[in-house]
């Protein structure tokens, strides 16, 4: 086993990334998770790459993800009498005119909780009140809230439901690249790997002749995902290789993929910054749509109202980057967050603001 943070091992990888980047013209690299940038601005790999070698950073964070109209519907329970329990991140993120804090302040019932069983365990325990789980997150969380809802099924409670949010990362990359020509590359999430394995690569990797890389989060990692990318451009040998060994096998996690079979199905949905995505959201399958929110409440169409001069959009498609917008770090930072992106720890505008700032 290597060590990964021997510094002699890191020197020869950016000496390597600098040789092998003479062969090549122009490269985007684009990453679509929120624990690879931490790695990229924590340790400055921005700063030692060629200039010829750019690293993007893509929709990777499943809070900032999360799209105004979801925000907007949970404040709308909220004011509605319903419990709404929610991890951490999202208690912050700004709907059309307040957060779930706010709400929280004027005197809803909004509850941080750390996992939905958790908030099931509230639901029980007060069978008077209706509890809502804002469920959020990509491959990596949606096996927690299945196993849940697999433990419910046939159980007695009727007092909790969840507000799905769940998302797919495959689509969303497969939706870049066939939208836009300015992606070379990208380096594949090693969170959602752990459950999806290499399979959902294989096809878009194929059809765009994309190189995939899945890579770990340390700063080695990143080097080794980048180099691994740099010789498959410049062998033409372009094909989705598994940089993250110790942790990501072939075939994935499949007792948490047959979880989300079990409970979800693909279904399209919108991301934040983006049209309706195919097949880009987790729905529940007809016997679990008792626990689907949506069931139970006719809730009304809700017009989402985007901040002036806020690129969220422009960040999360990899257009832009956080010290582009004219509220980074002004108007807009960790205390006064005016767009989802500088939410939480994993979104893109709070990890410039924390590593970054300018």
């Amino acid at each position: 086993m290597i060590n990964v943070n021997d510094r002699n091992l890191i020197k020869k990888a950016i000496e390597k990334i600098n040789k092998l980047s003479e062969k090549v013209d122009k490269l985007k690299i684009m990453h679509v998770c929120g624990s690879h940038e931490h790695t990229i601005c924590k340790y400055g790999i921005r700063d030692i790459l060629p200039e010829n070698i750019t690293v993007i950073p893509g929709p990777g964070c499943p809070v900032c993800v999360t799209t105004q109209k979801e925000i907007d519907t949970a404040i709308y329970l909220a004011d509605n009498g319903y419990v709404i329990t929610t991890l951490g991140d999202m208690y912050r993120v700004p709907g059309s005119e307040k957060s779930l804090m706010e709400k929280q302040a004027e005197g809803c019932d909004v509850r941080i909780v750390y996992s939905i069983s958790e908030a099931v365990k509230m639901a029980k325990k007060e069978r008077d009140k209706k509890f809502v789980f804002v469920a959020i997150g990509f491959e990596t969380t949606a096996p927690t809230t299945g196993a849940e809802l697999i433990s419910l099924k046939d159980k007695d409670i009727d007092n909790f439901f969840i507000l799905n949010c769940h998302r797919q990362t495959p689509p969303i990359m497969e939706f870049l690249l066939s939208e836009k020509t300015y992606i070379d590359a990208f380096i594949c999430p090693g969170h959602v790997s752990t459950i999806t394995g290499l399979k959902p690569y294989y096809k878009p990797c194929e059809k765009y002749k994309v190189p995939m890389v899945v890579a770990g989060f340390e700063p080695i990692d990143v080097l080794m995902a980048i180099i691994m990318i740099l010789k498959q451009v410049i062998t033409e040998n372009i094909k989705v290789e598994n940089e993250y060994i110790r942790a990501v096998k072939p075939e994935g996690n499949v007792l948490a993929q047959k979880i989300i079979n079990e409970v979800f199905e693909s279904i399209d949905v919108p991301w934040r910054g983006f049209p309706i995505i195919k097949n880009g959201g987790f729905g529940l399958r007809e016997k679990y749509k008792k626990f689907d929110i949506y069931e139970h409440e006719d809730i009304p169409e809700i017009k989402e109202k985007i901040p002036k001069g806020c690129i969220c959009d422009k960040i999360l498609r990899g257009e832009k980057l956080p010290t582009d917008c004219p509220l980074f770090g002004k108007v807009c930072n960790p205390l006064n967050p005016v767009g989802s992106c500088m939410v939480s720890d994993e979104g893109t505008c709070r990890i410039f603001y924390k590593y970054r700032r300018i």
